[in-house]
């Protein structure tokens, strides 16, 4: 059984709209073809020849044509926002987080861990709780790796001195 043709009333606003869409730059694909199938039921063309022009379904067709009478080009074209889980921090606690780590450890350590950053930002009330993954996902998009730091640690004439490899070389007299 054939599905009635679905032709759609589209204001000469909206359909310039739509060319001056598939006219400009760089679009999402999506709404491109969403575009074109707007324009071709503009037309008066059904929506099985508007899929089969466009290379889309006819049900999906259909359900661009309904929205556009139903709500208007926007949404006939673009997607509603989904929902999505809350990120777990936002912008500022980020910062705050970020901002702790790049400066000095706890008394009596000599850097930062990713525990000692959990339990130091939960302690400060930067958040209430806070996951070492999560953690560990901020710190990679900062590109920051606190625990691999060389901090050198003055004590009057001595000093800690990394070797060459990475590891600590031992402890050096400064010269007097």
């Amino acid at each position: 059984m054939a599905r009635p043709a679905q032709h759609v009333e589209v204001s000469g606003s909206d359909l310039k709209t739509v060319n001056a869409l598939l006219k400009s730059g760089v679009q999402q694909v999506r709404v491109v073809l969403r575009a074109l199938a707007i324009r071709h039921l503009a037309l008066g063309r059904t929506a099985s020849e508007v899929a089969e022009l466009v290379g889309l379904t006819g049900k999906a067709v259909r359900a661009i044509a309904r929205r556009y009478r139903e709500d208007g080009l926007e949404r006939a074209l673009y997607e509603k926002a989904r929902p999505g889980k809350k990120p777990l921090l936002d912008a500022s606690t980020e910062q705050r987080i970020i901002a702790m780590v790049c400066g000095a450890p706890p008394e009596g350590r000599a850097r930062w861990s990713i525990r000692l950053i959990v339990a130091e930002a939960v302690k400060r009330k930067l958040v209430p709780r806070l996951g070492r993954e999560t953690l560990r996902l901020l710190l990679e998009s900062h590109e920051l790796k606190p625990w691999r730091e060389k901090n050198v640690v003055s004590a009057g004439d001595r000093r800690d001195v990394s070797g060459s490899h990475g590891r600590r070389a031992g402890v050096v007299r400064a010269p007097a």
